[in-house]
């Protein structure tokens, strides 16, 4: 009949219509009292107490609520066609609410209030009461360790304090003249954060991330600069914001969660962009070499949910002569349970024991007739194979091996609870009211990976591409180490990697999971891509942008989906020109979306792209840059080994190897792929020429042979089978049969 939760579903940037806004005001706030309610619901009363100082008497001041009117969360957009965009605009549009705002709220008085619904019958329902905690910054209370160099504002430290014990801390950091700010995790909006507001929580944001300055792989770390050149981490995985001089241009302030904690430690280094880095991946985790095949390229449709169809689909690559590297099959389960194939035959097990792969048949005319020898042939052709994972069980139907999955994932304590003891069910838009397992021990990702065993070690697949990771919402959640959601929600990501990773590992295989939700510590858990995104030129410029503040962080194996994955197929120009910038960035990979198999299709194979535009040009252009991946390969594979030794990036952005070159600051999405191929892709459309800041040094263009003097711009003709890369004059007799005789593009 009624329903209030303080602080809402824990969605990090929405309050929702039943909870409390702001959920913990501090003195001089105004507060919103959200209600949802029955249909029937006539009108709602909020019986409002205050306790004045000094006294044991609660006055009583009851109001009516304002009856619903209809609102939409922010964000809320119409669906594009896409199965996630419908699910997305369907969550975010909110119900109605019934609302009151109080008085002026001071932290010397305490307040509480319940909510009273009387339904048209007359019959009536009460909540229980509710304390709100008011808080007040004051400059004492707690302890913030500074490790390394004075970077403080002198009497900038200030602490957040309520009825509940500290809530946040907040401090600034000088920054000086010509210091520029970069990292904070993967950002898609500016490299250089210096004049803006940002925060750090793994949050997933259904495209357009820049434009919602949201993401998925946030970090409280960030490089500055200029100047001597320094770095920061503050040493918490709670979430954090940061004022980048926009409020005072030459200081930066930072502001902590703490939940109750009494202390906070930030972290400074000191040095060029190399030395810190390597220091900060020192302290939470370095990256380690994957194998070559993870430098080819890599083919993925979520429409490719057939044996036939994935078959169908690698034969064109070799027919059409476009060398693929591995296959990423997402719609390949049951999408219950994840671990077995659809149609697969099998009979479940009550107590949730894993199976093997002689548990199962696989009808001949189902989906997936013979997994292995698909698998088998893949690997033949020299073609790696992963398959997709989300850290969720779905409960509905809850019958079959789904049911005793989530029967024993309850009753064996393997899944995230409530603070009541209850098991969490996901609040977020995608796989809605689904339990979610806790990867915090050991023992619940043994639980969970061991169930997928026999995948690796008698299917023979190769890795997993470890989407999802962003659905743990509230502060008051419970984990099996004894931590709370607040303390260790960011930090799901990187035990769901882990967990992947160590399955991997003990098979006697490399650690390639494919993931696109992380935190502090996911340096050291495999490769990443930059989400979800439509094919549109806006959202190519923000992956360039997102790649080379992802390295800037220790994120060494990375990728995005080549000219976006979401919505109509790019354009001709719009691909070529992705997939040229791709050919030169750490991983290069398409993908699309699920389309309900409407036509035309939405793949974004070369092929389809081609035929869908009525053009030629496409398919020996994608041939030629795919071949030329094939090449770089040896390369890059030796350059990603570097990275990986000397704890550094591989796609680097120029303040990396230029960091005292000011000139650099224009040029923002120009990176080294290694030590000596400068790139420069070509992210504006209808572009003939296109010029690229050349920093010191000798370069020579690697498609004309031409030498370049640094410290200049230099501008080049660029068709849509070239993007501007140079490389440096030194390393070109070993690099330039790398671009000799390619395959024509027509």
């Amino acid at each position: 009949m009624i329903s209030h939760r303080p602080f809402g579903s824990g969605h990090p940037y929405s309050p929702t219509g039943d909870q409390r806004v702001p959920a913990r005001p501090i003195d001089g706030e105004l507060c919103e009292l959200r209600v949802r309610a029955a249909e029937d619901v006539r009108d709602v009363v909020v019986e409002w107490c205050e306790l004045q100082p000094g006294t044991d008497v609660w006055s009583s001041h009851p109001h009516r609520m304002d009856a619903p009117g209809t609102t939409w969360a922010e964000g809320s957009t119409a669906a594009d066609g896409g199965h996630l965009a419908e699910a997305q605009a369907e969550a975010v549009a909110d119900r109605q609410y019934w609302s009151w705002s109080s008085p002026e709220l001071s932290a010397d008085v305490r307040y509480r209030y319940r909510l009273r619904a009387r339904a048209h019958d007359h019959r009536v329902r009460r909540t229980r009461w509710f304390e709100i905690p008011v808080g007040a910054w004051s400059p004492g209370g707690g302890e913030l360790h500074e490790v390394g160099s004075h970077r403080l504002v002198d009497g900038s430290v200030e602490w957040l304090r309520d009825g509940e014990g500290l809530q946040r801390v907040r401090f600034s950091l000088t920054l000086g003249p010509g210091e520029h700010v970069v990292g904070l995790g993967e950002r898609y909006d500016a490299v250089d954060q210096r004049g803006r507001r940002l925060d750090a929580v793994v949050f997933e944001q259904y495209k357009e991330q820049g434009k919602h300055g949201r993401t998925y792989l946030p970090m409280p770390y960030a490089i500055v600069v200029g100047g001597s050149g320094w770095a920061f981490h503050v040493r918490t995985s709670r979430r954090t914001w940061y004022d980048v001089g926009v409020t005072d241009p030459d200081v930066l302030t930072i502001e902590a969660e703490l939940g109750g904690d009494k202390s906070l430690e930030l972290r400074t280094y000191e040095g060029e962009p190399d030395s810190v880095l390597s220091q900060f991946l020192a302290e939470v985790g370095a990256p380690e070499p994957l194998p070559s095949w993870v430098l080819r390229l890599w083919a993925s449709g979520n429409e490719w949910n057939t044996q036939a169809r994935v078959m169908s689909e690698l034969d064109k690559h070799r027919d059409l002569d476009i060398p693929v590297g591995s296959v990423v099959i997402e719609a390949w389960s049951d999408e219950r349970t994840f671990t077995a194939f659809r149609d697969a035959q099998y009979h479940p097990s009550d107590d949730a024991a894993p199976h093997q792969l002689a548990d199962f048949t696989f009808p001949a005319d189902g989906a997936w007739p013979d997994p292995v020898a698909m698998v088998d042939e893949l690997h033949q052709r020299d073609v790696k194979v992963l398959l997709w994972q989300i850290p969720l069980l779905k409960t509905r139907p809850s019958t079959g091996q789904l049911g005793a999955d989530a029967r024993v994932a309850v009753e064996g304590d393997y899944v995230i609870r409530e603070a009541d003891g209850a098991p969490y069910r996901n609040r977020g838009w995608w796989f809605p009211k689904a339990l979610m397992p806790d990867f915090s021990t050991e023992r619940g990702r043994s639980w969970w990976t061991e169930k997928r065993r026999y995948l690796v070690e008698e299917l023979g697949i190769d890795g997993f591409k470890t989407d999802g990771g962003e659905h743990a919402w509230g502060h008051e959640l419970r984990y099996a180490d004894g931590t709370r959601g607040d303390e260790s929600n960011n930090l799901v990501p990187v035990n769901y990697a882990r967990a992947y990773g160590d399955l991997l590992r003990s098979a006697g295989k490399a650690p390639v999971t494919f993931s696109r939700a992380g935190f502090t510590g996911s340096q050291a858990h495999g490769a990443y891509w930059a989400g979800d995104e439509s094919s549109t030129w806006d959202a190519y410029r923000a992956a360039v942008v997102a790649g080379i503040t992802a390295a800037a962080c220790g994120i060494v194996y990375w990728g995005w989906d080549i000219a976006g994955f979401s919505g109509d197929v790019p354009d001709s120009e719009l691909y070529l020109r992705a997939t040229a910038a791709s050919a030169f960035m750490p991983i290069m990979q398409y993908h699309s979306e699920f389309n309900h198999h409407r036509l035309p299709a939405r793949d974004r194979t070369p092929w389809n792209v081609g035929e869908l535009n009525g053009d030629e040009r496409v398919l020996p252009h994608f041939r030629r840059f795919a071949h030329l991946r094939e090449r770089l390969v040896d390369h890059l594979h030796g350059e990603a080994e570097w990275a990986v030794e000397h704890r550094t990036a591989l796609m680097r952005g120029l303040f990396f190897d230029h960091h005292d070159d000011p000139e650099i600051w224009g040029w923002e999405r120009e990176f080294l792929i290694g030590r000596h191929l400068l790139v420069h892709p070509v992210t504006d459309p209808g572009a003939d020429t296109w010029s690229t800041y050349l920093p010191a040094g000798e370069w020579v263009d690697v498609w004309s042979g031409e030498a370049q003097p640094g410290g200049s711009v230099v501008s080049r003709q660029v068709p849509w089978d070239v993007v501007p890369v140079y490389a440096r004059a030194e390393a070109w007799p070993g690099l330039a049969s790398t671009f000799d005789g390619l395959p024509s593009a027509g």
